[in-house]
Formats: C-alpha cells, sequence, structure tokens
C-alpha cells in the first residue's frame, strides 16, 4: 500500500483527478472559490498531509506534468503564430505596455516595502512576483534576494492572478482582447495565461507573448530600479 501511494500512477491519478473534480464543482457553483487551481492546490496539500507523503515524492511522481510544461508554452507560440496579425501595428503598444507593467510592479514593491521598514533582501525577493518562476529564482539570486521564497510568492501571485484577473477585467469593463491577454501575462504570468486562454484564443496567445516579455523587462529593469533607489 505505501508503495502505491509513492508511486508515479497515484501522483498522476491524484493530480489529475483532483483538477476534473474540482472543475465539475466550480462549473456548478460557479464561484471565484472555488476556482478549480485553488480548489486543487488546497485539496493536494491535504492528502499529502494525511497521507504522510512528503512533497519532494509527489513531484517526482507527476513530473510527467511538469513535462508537459514545456510542449504547452511550444503550442502557445503556434497559437500566436496564428493570431499574428494583431501584432501588427501593435509592436509599440505592446512593449511600452509590458514595460509599463514592469516598472509599475517592482516599484510598487519597493515603495511599499520602503513604508513598511521591510529589508531590502525581502524586497529583493518579492520584486519579481509577476514573472514566470525560472526567471523570477534567477533575478532574485542575482540581486541578492531569496530565491526559494520568491518562487513561492510567485505561485501566490499566479494564483490569485487566475482567480481574481478575469473577474477585475470584467469590473473594470476591459473589452479588448490584447489588453486581457497583456494584463493577465504580464502580471501572472503561466496561471494567468491558463486563465486568459479560457477567455480566447488571442488573449491566450498574447498572454503567453507577455511573460516572455515581461521576463525580459524584468531582468532589465530590476537592477536599474534598485540602484536608483539604493535597495541592495
Amino acid at each position: 500500500m505505501n508503495d502505491l501511494l509513492h508511486s508515479e500512477l497515484f501522483a498522476l491519478l491524484l493530480t489529475i483527478g483532483t483538477y476534473l473534480v474540482a472543475r465539475k464543482i466550480y462549473e456548478k457553483f460557479n464561484l471565484s472559490l472555488l476556482n478549480p487551481l485553488l480548489t486543487s492546490i488546497v485539496f493536494i496539500i491535504g492528502v499529502l498531509t494525511v497521507l504522510d507523503i512528503d512533497y519532494e515524492t509527489y513531484r517526482a511522481g507527476s513530473e510527467f506534468i511538469h513535462f508537459l510544461l514545456g510542449p504547452s508554452v511550444v503550442a502557445l507560440g503556434y497559437v500566436l503564430y496564428e493570431k499574428s496579425k494583431y501584432l501588427k501595428g501593435n509592436i509599440v503598444s505592446i512593449l511600452s505596455s509590458v514595460f509599463v507593467g514592469a516598472v509599475v510592479g517592482i516599484g510598487s514593491v519597493i515603495l511599499i516595502g520602503k513604508m513598511l521598514g521591510i529589508s531590502d533582501e525581502m524586497i529583493i525577493t518579492v520584486e519579481p512576483k509577476s514573472v514566470t518562476t525560472p526567471i523570477a529564482m534567477l533575478v532574485s539570486a542575482k540581486a541578492g534576494g531569496i530565491p526559494s521564497l520568491t518562487a513561492v510568492i510567485v505561485v501566490c501571485v499566479g494564483v490569485f492572478g487566475n482567480i481574481a484577473g478575469p473577474v477585475l477585467l470584467r469590473v473594470l469593463g476591459i473589452h479588448s482582447k490584447m489588453a486581457k491577454g497583456l494584463a493577465m501575462g504580464s502580471a501572472a504570468h503561466g496561471l494567468g495565461t491558463a486563465a486568459a486562454i479560457q477567455m480566447g484564443a488571442v488573449e491566450g496567445a498574447i498572454s503567453g507573448l507577455a511573460i516572455g516579455l515581461m521576463g525580459v523587462m524584468t531582468a532589465i529593469c530590476l537592477p536599474l530600479m534598485n540602484w536608483l533607489f539604493q535597495i541592495g
């Protein structure tokens, strides 16, 4: 029994099964708090805790799902190619939007951190919150932050963006497909893109583009802004 609980089969069935059930629950009640991603995370953490299965064992067992993240990024690139007509004449606006998003995202962390008296190390750790995890951890480490904590923060931001992003866009009356995609990808990286794909193919494609652009902009702006505000 113990071998089964620590097997790849159990990890895959737990992950996929939990998400499918969580999605059915969400479709039935249509409540933001019952978002499939959030519900799945909470349930899986509970199962692992009760069954005394450490995260590394679960992570190794669900490696196939992590592997699929690579092909999914390529798939987003293909969708972006199909929707390339939306990029014509909008390159400057796209680049400027993501640039402003990076500056505001980093700047807000610095200003709030300074107001609350948070240490420079913690400010640096939180700064790359809106960038996909691998880039965020690398930027955090190079700047003097805590990469492991950065990863946790990035996931939390992604979950929040996945849940609150679509609601906020509706409340603000944002109807532009490009604006929705840029907002979701720039603010909530991969998890935001997952929500953008549900909005439509264009939103998902632009959101996937925003992930990469946000990573580049953050890598460039973060050290410059830290130097400007004497962080680190």
